[in-house]
């Protein structure tokens, strides 16, 4: 079809696009290049989606649906790869003023051009996954805000860099979402609770306060501080960001000394906490280290002089703990295999017992270390490492470090030949550490998801769930669901599903609602004949296991007659409409939305 061969053609342009930036970008438009680049970048999960759709595409009507939008869409991202190679290393020094505001207003046309060509998307033709499309409606979001800001002129590169802060901010928002729904998902796993969430929102005004202190950084040469990143108690840059129960994000010390005074409101909105759970705001606290070292600022620390800041705000001298840790690591290079084992031991302890310990493990460099210690001979020695790095990544900003040091390679070499417990604590350590969104790319690219989903079908029952946990969070990136499949993934996962005494129906589950959206998957899972189990799921599981069956067959069913008939004529209709009276919210909406295709289907 011409179709899909224009849209293979696309999808080369935007590989071409995301290559460029590989020698890196200099000089004044730096910034924008890599914006534009990263922009694109995430439009060819869209295209492979239409690129696999198997379904029949009508040209009937040109104002509905034509080759208009693949074309406008092609010229827009040859345009884009144009621009930034001429742009990627622009220096004023040799170059005219005039063709540095060319440039700027280039920038101004492409991407009204890329935000135009996106708006037309006939996403009804095709079965275009929702997160996929959440994506493309971030990307949309994003080009229309860097539009707004290149309408005005370009005084310096630091206006350029503060104006495309809150694009930055708003990057994680759609995988945000699906990042909250897995770990509502995935609670049985008896993982460390966390939750991935960020404030997307802000009252209509904001505090006096904080606009005085914005103006005095706009005043100042120093980079304005984005609002998301200031605490509405303090109003200083955050470096433990934790959300309440309304949703709200605050510095954990100034928001736990309200709450210890007797306060039982959120401070923002006034609103009732229903608990005082605070909850880690990883997301957010990813971003402020990243902000920092992209505006070379030095990032808040928990330690200064030896003395360790806590909660509640005062400092506790730890001189001596850093004494005992820095020679415990002198250890770990002793000629005496006992003596390094000893030292190791003692860090894995260490590392499990308190945030405190994590974080001045850390700062002695004890990092680089446990992972040169991933490929030592020694079991014993294997095992207390990858053990003690899995507690230190329960740290956030130790994960960083921790990629830093090139683990990832090790860690899979471990999921590979490691013992039991070396291979579990291996899976563990992949999942705490892609909890960090770009860390997903990474990991997925390295090779693990095979050992994962082997690990998965062959390993002890601690393996197997650290396994799915790991391959569950992985799979929330898009690119991840085919090297999924093609690991072999959902063969193992029907097989936990048909054998309700392996304990793992809730994780295949979860995995599959995750993954039927990808047409691979989708087919592997039809074929099975799956689709009566998950029928009766939706009759008799938990809770929870409804939800999920009820996501499966509607991503199963999407555009598909046969599948529609299939439940139809198995009498999916009635668990469905309980559901939609007496299920979750999930739920509700999955059933609701899976009996509007199956009355169209009847009726057309």
């Amino acid at each position: 079809m011409a179709v899909v061969a224009s849209v293979q053609s696309l999808i080369r342009v935007v590989r071409d696009v995301n290559r460029v930036p590989s020698g890196g970008f200099a000089g004044e438009f730096k910034k924008d290049c890599t914006d534009l680049c990263r922009r694109v970048s995430l439009l060819s999960h869209l295209l492979e989606e239409i690129r696999d759709f198997k379904g029949e595409v009508k040209l009937v009507d040109s104002s509905t649906f034509s080759s208009n939008w693949l074309v406008e869409l092609t010229v827009a991202v040859q345009s884009a790869k144009k621009l930034v190679l001429i742009a990627g290393n622009f220096d004023r020094t040799v170059s005219p003023d005039e063709a540095a505001m060319k440039i700027a207003s280039q920038f101004y046309g492409v991407t009204w051009k890329l935000e135009k060509a996106l708006s037309n998307l006939p996403y009804d033709r095709f079965d275009i996954s929702e997160e996929v499309q959440e994506q493309v409606d971030l990307v949309r979001g994003q080009l229309r805000r860097a539009r707004e800001r290149y309408g005005k002129p370009l005084n310096s590169t630091s206006d350029v860099q503060h104006a495309e802060t809150a694009i930055t901010i708003n990057h994680q928002e759609a995988v945000t979402k699906a990042e909250t729904a897995a770990k509502e998902i995935l609670v049985s796993c008896n993982q460390n609770e966390t939750v991935y969430q960020m404030e997307t929102s802000k009252n209509s005004s904001e505090t006096s306060e904080t606009s005085s202190l914005l103006d005095e950084n706009k005043k100042s040469d120093a980079p304005a501080i984005p609002v998301d990143f200031l605490c509405p108690i303090s109003l200083e840059l955050m470096r433990d960001p934790v959300i309440v129960s309304t949703g709200q994000t605050y510095e954990r010390s100034y928001i736990q000394r309200w709450i210890d005074c007797g306060n039982t409101t959120c401070p923002k909105t006034q609103q009732k906490l229903q608990n005082v759970t605070l909850t880690p705001n990883y997301v957010l606290r990813s971003l402020i280290t990243q902000w920092c070292i992209n505006n070379n600022i030095e990032q808040p620390s928990l330690l200064t002089n030896r003395r360790l800041k806590r909660s509640d705000g005062s400092f506790r001298d730890v001189s001596e703990d850093i004494e005992a840790i820095e020679k415990l690591i002198r250890s770990l290079s002793s000629r005496s295999i006992d003596e390094r084992r000893s030292a190791l031991s003692e860090i894995r302890s260490l590392s499990k017992r308190s945030t405190d310990n994590r974080i001045l493990l850390a700062e002695a460099g004890a990092i680089p270390i446990l992972v040169s210690l991933l490929t030592s001979d020694d079991t014993i020695t294997q095992e207390n490492a990858v053990t003690s790095i899995l507690n230190l990544s329960i740290y956030e900003n130790n994960k960083g470090l921790i990629m830093l040091a090139n683990v990832v390679p090790s860690i899979v070499q471990l999921l590979r030949v490691g013992t039991t417990e070396t291979r579990e604590n291996a899976a563990a350590t992949l999942f705490s550490l892609s909890l960090a969104n770009e860390n997903k790319i990474i990991i997925g690219a390295s090779g693990a998801i095979p050992e994962l989903v082997n690990l998965l079908e062959n390993g002890s029952n601690r393996g197997k769930k650290d396994a799915a946990t790991a391959l569950f969070n992985l799979c929330i990136y898009p690119g991840n669901k085919g090297r999924a499949v093609r690991a072999g993934i959902i063969p193992v996962l029907l097989k936990m599903l048909n054998d309700s005494s392996s304990c793992m129906v809730d994780e295949s589950l979860t995995i599959l609602s995750i993954l039927a959206s990808h047409q691979e998957a989708k087919s592997a899972i039809v074929k099975a004949s799956t689709i009566p189990l998950l029928i009766d799921l939706t009759r008799t599981g938990p809770p929870r296991n409804k939800e999920n069956a009820t996501s499966i067959l509607l991503s199963l069913c999407k555009r598909d007659k046969d599948n529609l008939d299939c439940i139809s004529r198995l009498g999916a209709v009635i668990p469905l409409t309980e559901l939609t009276k007496n299920g979750s919210e999930r739920a509700k909406r999955k059933a609701r939305s899976l009996l509007e295709h199956l009355q169209r289907f009847q009726q057309g």
